[in-house]
């Protein structure tokens, strides 16, 4: 083809997306990380973390609940401390995790140490076989179905006089329990290693999740007109249970819309994009966020953005 009868357009005329004003500016040292945000692009997902920060940092003003989804690996990340902090400031008004999460945090709490190296136990079939986990964790859920506790409750009681004096400050779930700050656990059977311990009681497991995901959806009517769901680290389960607890408190007539929710993760999925950032605000008025990276950099950055926030 000839080029030679090409339309053109001036660059004035044809505008752009990106201006001076989207522009990055140097960082100036002991600025603060305030002057770090200040500092990123006025772009993407520089302005993306920007939002999230301002969402949570209103709800707290405004006193709406902000709750926090953990999947397993934010607690082998080494991150408890830091959610603790913000749990003590305010920023945490429940956890809501995956069997995953509450393994690695019992484990942390009655042994300082969790995560096993699977290929090197798999072959003979030692993966998951952990004595003291599976024999107190299940103790601690028949105690709390027997009690009618939901399963994060039973587990932060347990701990109350289980967990060792130097690793309880490692822990949500003794931490949450000992601050009465909710912690719901929403469990898949077979999905986690007690479920394979000789102690394991089906029917205890299925009446105490279900106990917290019916507490899950109490604590959502809170998050309605400016609260957050942050859903950090779960690909499947807890995107599949917020959207049901969504749902729930909407078929029971209570509002549920002008909210935030935020999918932090490394890699982003399917159902953390459709079930907690998209669907759930589909002719609702709110937002939803998508925030790729390692939970060891984004969470204490979003920590550290907060803390400069608290008055």
């Amino acid at each position: 083809m000839d080029f030679g009868a090409m339309k053109t357009v001036p660059i004035a005329e044809r505008g752009g997306k990106v201006t001076l004003d989207h522009m990055a500016t140097p960082y100036a040292a002991g600025g603060g990380v305030s002057s770090l945000l200040e500092s990123l692009p006025g772009l993407l997902a520089a302005s993306s973390f920007r939002a999230v920060v301002d969402a949570v940092a209103e709800a707290r003003h405004r006193k709406r609940a902000v709750l926090w989804g953990l999947g397993g690996h934010v607690v082998k990340c080494g991150l408890a401390p830091v959610l603790l902090d913000l749990m003590r400031r305010g920023y945490v008004q429940a956890f809501v995790m995956n069997g995953a999460a509450s393994i690695h945090d019992f484990e942390i709490a009655i042994a300082g140490q969790t995560s096993e190296d699977v290929e090197a136990v798999l072959p003979d079939g030692r993966f998951g076989a952990a004595e003291e986990t599976g024999r107190e964790m299940n103790e601690a859920i028949v105690a709390g179905a027997a009690g009618d506790l939901g399963m994060g409750e039973a587990l932060g009681l347990r701990l109350d006089t289980l967990a060792k004096p130097g690793f309880a400050p490692y822990s949500l779930l003794a931490g949450a329990w000992r601050a009465s700050v909710p912690v719901t656990v929403h469990a898949a059977v077979g999905t986690d290693t007690p479920h394979t311990h000789p102690q394991a009681d089906g029917a205890a497991i299925g009446k105490t999740t279900h106990r917290d995901f019916r507490l899950l959806c109490t604590l959502l009517r809170d998050v309605h007109d400016g609260g957050v769901y942050l859903n950090v680290g779960s690909a499947v389960v807890l995107p599949e249970v917020f959207l049901k607890a969504v749902s729930v408190v909407r078929n029971l007539g209570h509002p549920l819309a002008r909210f935030t929710t935020v999918n932090f993760d490394f890699l982003q999925h399917y159902r953390p994009r459709m079930n907690v950032v998209d669907r759930p605000h589909a002719q609702s008025g709110g937002k939803g966020y998508s925030i790729t990276g390692h939970h060891e950099i984004l969470i204490p950055l979003l920590a550290a953005a907060l803390i400069e926030r608290t008055p």
